[in-house]
């Protein structure tokens, strides 16, 4: 779904002055709420899957370099920076963050507060994935497909596929799969890109 400017400004308006703060899918009402938010994010991300959910408070800046596959949520009051891709079906839970760039620090002859961020690392979650609450997932890191973030982690380095961690920093705790396994998937894409479809009616 491509969107004039104009169509965006609107939609940021909307969402950042209205949908953003109706309450949560949980809440009696829910459905109508998602629904609404659906709406109104759905055109602000370079592809947007059928179904997905971005929940009550989430940050998602202007919605550009974010994309996310079929029936994935964005969860409360996430943090979601340009540069993030996210799969199909990943469940995410309240006050996520996923930061893609960091400030500067590299010179000392001028204070840090006025060398701006670093370039955009991507961040990549695979299909599969169940990210818990209060997770920070740092730049440049690949969640691989079927694995799972502990609640409260900080996550520094890349996951295998099917892999469960957890920790500040996160550790492997253990694996769904095989190591080796895990391994040879990582050499592969992480999910296949959502393209951008037209669902047939609103999110459900």
């Amino acid at each position: 779904m491509n969107i004039s400017s104009m169509q965006r400004i609107t939609r940021l308006l909307i969402y950042y002055g209205f949908t953003r703060h109706l309450p949560s899918s949980t809440m009696l009402g829910g459905n109508i709420f998602r629904r609404l938010r659906y709406w109104t994010c759905r055109g602000l991300f370079d592809k947007s899957g059928v179904g997905i959910n971005v929940e009550h408070g989430a940050y998602i800046g202007f919605g550009n370099g974010i994309s996310i596959g079929d029936y994935s949520g964005i969860g409360i009051n996430a943090f979601v920076e340009r540069g993030t891709t996210i799969g199909s079906h990943v469940m995410m839970g309240p006050d996520v963050m996923i930061y893609t760039r960091n400030h500067d620090a590299t010179r000392i002859d001028i204070p840090m507060t006025q060398q701006g961020a670093t370039p955009v690392r991507p961040v990549m979650i695979g299909d599969d994935v169940w990210i818990g609450a209060r997770s920070i997932l740092l730049p440049g890191i690949t969640v691989g497909t079927g694995s799972i973030v502990g609640a409260g982690s900080v996550v520094t380095k890349s996951v295998l596929p099917y892999t469960i961690v957890a920790g500040n920093p996160a550790k492997v705790i253990r694996r769904r799969i095989p190591q080796v396994v895990a391994q040879e998937m990582a050499l592969q894409p992480v999910h296949s890109t959502a393209g951008n479809p037209e669902p047939a009616g609103a999110a459900a």
